[in-house]
């Protein structure tokens, strides 16, 4: 793919209806930086419960995640994928994605144009991260660093997709077995490069408020450890085939060089 500028760009703002205060907040942010979204009304996990259980494997959830799946993960799940099922049918070359409790650093729109401007080296492309474990430096992109992880990469608060990635990948994402970003993970599994731009140039405030862990996660109920082996054996598997993957694609084995087209 050739070089993309924001003219190619649809953005996304994930926001419940009842999220009036966190909806205000981004929008002075984005209106400050002059770019312009959509707004797509979050799916609430709670009041669709029905429609979704059918999209969801309840058991394979519990055994991936080591703990039963919420309403708030249902509805965050839907939300993302029914929004890569938007940017697959729209012009847009790539969208950028963001959820409702984003902050954004100075150089955002820096890190956004150069990241555009490289679209050549990614897939996916986050800005932020709940965890990035284990980078791998593909080469420089401008002043920031292009990174593979071999380890956990997770937290989709913002992030480029291109839009022939999420027509491709979408279906393939259900029936849901695990939360989004863990299944993003398993890139190896959908084979798409999913990296990082480092240091990242935004992150996540929610006031220790969430709809899908709750207050300080008072929400979130894992299971007793020895119900988790699955879950623990999962995970150690996982980063055999993200090195695996990531080996195959050659790209296990850091670079430090610009990249190409920038």
């Amino acid at each position: 793919m050739a070089e993309l500028t924001r003219a190619d760009l649809g953005i996304w703002l994930i926001n419940l209806d009842r999220d009036t205060d966190r909806l205000a907040k981004m929008q002075r942010q984005l209106d400050g930086m002059g770019l312009a979204y959509t707004r797509f009304p979050a799916i609430n996990g709670k009041d669709r419960a029905d429609e979704l259980a059918a999209l969801v494997d309840a058991q394979a959830y519990a055994r991936n995640m080591g703990q039963d799946i919420s309403p708030g993960h249902i509805g965050c799940y839907a939300s993302h994928v029914t929004v890569w099922e938007i940017l697959a049918a729209s012009p847009h070359k790539v969208g950028l994605v963001l959820e409702d409790d984003v902050v954004f650093h100075d150089d955002f729109l820096d890190s956004l144009d150069i990241a555009l401007a490289g679209a050549a080296h990614w897939d996916t492309l986050r800005f932020n991260c709940i965890r990035a474990k284990l980078p791998i430096s593909q080469g420089k992109l401008g002043r920031y660093t292009l990174n593979a992880y071999a380890g956990p990469f997770t937290g989709n608060a913002t992030y480029l997709i291109k839009r022939e990635i999420a027509a491709r990948v979408a279906p393939g994402f259900w029936p849901q077995t695990r939360a989004h970003d863990h299944e993003m993970n398993r890139f190896f599994h959908h084979n798409f490069r999913q990296f990082g731009l480092e240091p990242f140039s935004s992150y996540v405030d929610d006031g220790g408020v969430s709809t899908i862990t709750g207050t300080g996660f008072g929400l979130v109920r894992k299971f007793p450890w020895h119900q988790r082996l699955p879950h623990y054996r999962l995970k150690a598997g996982n980063y055999v085939r993200r090195a695996w993957w990531l080996a195959r694609e050659g790209r296990l084995w850091p670079r430090k060089t610009p990249l190409d087209g920038l």
